[in-house]
This record gives structure tokens, C-alpha cells and sequence, in this order.
């Protein structure tokens, strides 16, 4: 069965601990902190994988959770880092954020992307040493790794998409100009997934073609399978609508294909302003005056109007060297670009309890909201730092600190980021 959309849940790996230990030597009196600090957490990666498909796999493992860092030890041994999980999915997979849509990755690459960022590991108790402080008794707790519910939808990469009613001939066309194989009956959905096929010229020029399964009215709200095979038309950077032009099956070709376009826009009005040529087939069953009237009415359109017999290749050839003509001229297949965790305005946040530990003049804060916060600032920018800031007084941070007894000068320690303490 074919499977595009899935919803999963995947965990980055929790960083390991720091150790508390001290050097212990015969004839060395003193030796000193030597704990070691924690294996970072494996990160969740997807990359692309060419032997897939669909998505049918997510239908029965949903939970995705890479290893943990291992602890620190003593005599200045790091705990081992947690191995990344990797997850393989098809090419034209976009990875999105289940509550917010935002868009995490675009797998239309081989390069791989970490969706889920492993916890970092605590630093060991060697990191807290002074001059003052030589027997620190604390080390730092590994943080969290990222942990996200996804939405996985495929859309398929294709140069040219195929659209059309069901049962005009999109299966024909393809399967006679590439190697695809695609069912094709005298019946409709005969297709029921896309397919895709690689169209090869005599002069060297290729480009790739889907088959998107028949389109009826309604598919913009669903209708049928509408919205399943309607988002693989979306990169496609050329669309071809295919016409029974004999208006074999008592339809009436027009109509049909004023309702195609009319659910292409309903579903993303960007596709009403994609290129489009027209391919009017079974013209072996139409008389010349119905051809010419279809040809008329399209043309009157804006539209390019290419009359075919798609069974035995008849007329075929003009609309492939057209086709090959246009995309040279189109930008390349379109690419999602990852989408950044938006700031929550300071104004929205709440007081928020933290869990403060004081030890050697070092308040270290904990708080899961406040990785969240941490992740969406930019600790390079002067205009982000000081967002960070701001949120730290509004939510009360700032003032939990003072009444733990923060003195100015004193460390403060939020996760991975430390700072003076500055009145």
C-alpha cells in the first residue's frame, strides 16, 4: 500500500552525567578533582534512503529514541558519547513539527539532517576547581536531548506532473515514453499511487514524469483520495493536463477541464500559476471538428494545446521536446528550506518555577521551558542576548536567584550556558 503521510515521535539522547571523584595515588596527598565529564546524547538523523518509496514503515514503529551519553568517571574518564539513530526515509520526505507545521528538513538530498539534537554532557567536577575552590563536591547534570511529535509527508520529485480525470490516459503516456510500468486498465483509479518514470531523448536531454493517480471533483477538499495524490503535484515544475478530447466516457472535455484546474487552485493556489501545457488524447476517437473545437477553447485560454494518440506514441514526440524546451528555462525542482523556532514574544511568558542549586558560589538553574528558550537564541547577537534576558527577568528567574542569596560576581549556570552574576 502506498503510505505519504505519517506522524511519529522521536527523542535525542540525554547527555551523560559529570562525576564527582577525587585523585586517589599512593604517596599523593591531595590530588585534586578528577571527575570526568559526560557522553554527549546520540542526535535523531534522517537521511535519504533510494530503496524506499512510501512512508508504509512509520505505520508500525511510531516512537524513534537514540541512546544516551554514559556518565563520567573518575581519574578524568569522559563518559562515552550515545551513537546517533539513524532514520531512512524516501527522497522528497519533509520532516515537519506536529504542533506547529513549522518545517524541520527537506530530505531531497543525500545529506543527512539532525532533527533531534542529543543532550550535551555535564562537565565533571575538574571543570570547578579555583584557586578558592579546591575540592569542588558538585559536576553538572547531563541536559536533555530534543524530543519532537513529526509529521512526515513524501512529495515526490518530479520535473513534470501528469493530471488530469481518471482514466484519460496519464498510465498510458508515461509507461509509452519511460520504463515505468504502471497498471493501466479501462477502468477508473486503475492508478492508485503515483508513479514515477525517467522520459530519455534522442538528443541526451531526460527529465522525470509522474503519473498523479485520477483527480475527480472535489479533490481540493479531499474528495476520493484528493489531498494524498494532489501534494505530489506540488514541486513539480510543469504540469501537463491530459484531455479525453472525444469525450469518450459522456463527459464533456471542457468541463473536465475547467473542474481540474479549478481543484488544482483550491488546493494550492500557487498551482493555477504553474506552467501548464495541454495534451488532448484519444483524438482517434474524436472527430476533427471536436478536436478543433477543444484546441480552440484551450489556446483561448493561454494555454499550449497538443493533440495526441498516447496508446501507439501518435503525436507524442512534439509535446516531449516542448516539455524538455520549457523546463530548461524553469527554476529547479522546488526545495523546502528549514524554518527557524520563532522567539516567543517576552510579553506571553508566564512566571515559571526553576529548580535552583547553590554549591561553591555557583547557582545552577534547571528547567526543561528553559531549553526550549535556550535553542531559539542566537548567543552571537547582541539583539538575541538580550531577548534572553528580558525573558529571564520576566519569568522570575532572575528573582529566584536573588532569593537563593546570588551575590554579584556569583557564576550562574543554566544548562550549557554560564554567566557573572550582574546586578
Amino acid at each position: 500500500m502506498f503510505i505519504d503521510h505519517a506522524k511519529i515521535t522521536v527523542k535525542a539522547g540525554k547527555g551523560g552525567d559529570g562525576a564527582v571523584a577525587f585523585h586517589r595515588e599512593k604517596y599523593v596527598a591531595s590530588g585534586g578533582p578528577d571527575g570526568g565529564d559526560g557522553g554527549k546524547g546520540g542526535n535523531v538523523v534522517f537521511q535519504v534512503d533510494d530503496n524506499l518509496s512510501t512512508l508504509a514503515d512509520f505505520r508500525y514503529k511510531r516512537k524513534y529514541v537514540a541512546p544516551s551519553g554514559e556518565n563520567g568517571r573518575g581519574a578524568r574518564c569522559n563518559g562515552k558519547s550515545g551513537k546517533d539513530l539513524i532514520v531512512r526515509v524516501p527522497r522528497g520526505t519533509l520532516v515537519k513539527e506536529a504542533e506547529t507545521g513549522r518545517i524541520l528538513a527537506d530530505l531531497s538530498s543525500d545529506e543527512p539532517q539532525v532533527i533531534a539534537k542529543g543532550g550535551r554532557g555535564g562537565w565533571g567536577n575538574i571543570h570547578f576547581a579555583t584557586p578558592t575552590r579546591q575540592t569542588p563536591r558538585f559536576a553538572k547534570p547531563g541536559t536533555p536531548g530534543e524530543s519532537f511529535e513529526l509529521i512526515l509527508e513524501l512529495k515526490l520529485l518530479a520535473d513534470v506532473g501528469l493530471v488530469g480525470y481518471p482514466n484519460v490516459g496519464k498510465s498510458t503516456l508515461v509507461s509509452v515514453v519511460s520504463e515505468a510500468k504502471p497498471t493501466i486498465g479501462n477502468y477508473h483509479f486503475t492508478t492508485i499511487t503515483p508513479v514515477l518514470g525517467v522520459v530519455r531523448l534522442k538528443d541526451g536531454r531526460s527529465f522525470v514524469m509522474a503519473d498523479i493517480p485520477g483527480l475527480i471533483e472535489g479533490a481540493g477538499e479531499g474528495v476520493g483520495l484528493g489531498h494524498q495524490f494532489l501534494r505530489h503535484v506540488d514541486r513539480c515544475r510543469l504540469l501537463v493536463h491530459i484531455v479525453d478530447v472525444a469525450g469518450s466516457e459522456g463527459r464533456d472535455p471542457k468541463q473536465d477541464f475547467e473542474i481540474i484546474n479549478t481543484e488544482l487552485k483550491k488546493f494550492n493556489p500557487e498551482l493555477a500559476e504553474r506552467p501548464m501545457l495541454v495534451a488532448g488524447n484519444k483524438c482517434d476517437l474524436a472527430t476533427d471538428e471536436q478536436i478543433e473545437d477543444f484546441k480552440n477553447y484551450v489556446e483561448s485560454k493561454g494555454y499550449e494545446f497538443f493533440p495526441i494518440m498516447a496508446a501507439i506514441r501518435y503525436d507524442v514526440d512534439p509535446l516531449l521536446n516542448r516539455i524538455s524546451e520549457l523546463l530548461s528555462k524553469l527554476p529547479p525542482v522546488k526545495r523546502y528550506e528549514p524554518e527557524p523556532l520563532p522567539q516567543k514574544p517576552v510579553e506571553d511568558f508566564e512566571k515559571n518555577a526553576v529548580k535552583i542549586t547553590k554549591q561553591d558560589n555557583v547557582y545552577m538553574v534547571e528547567g526543561e521551558w528553559l531549553l526550549q528558550v535556550i535553542n531559539s537564541v542566537n548567543f552571537d547577537d547582541y539583539e538575541s542576548l538580550q531577548y534572553f534576558q528580558r525573558v529571564l527577568i520576566q519569568t522570575g528567574v532572575i528573582d529566584a536567584l536573588r532569593d537563593a542569596g546570588i551575590q554579584e560576581g556569583d557564576t550562574v549556570s543554566i544548562y550549557e550556558i554560564e554567566f557573572d552574576f550582574v546586578e
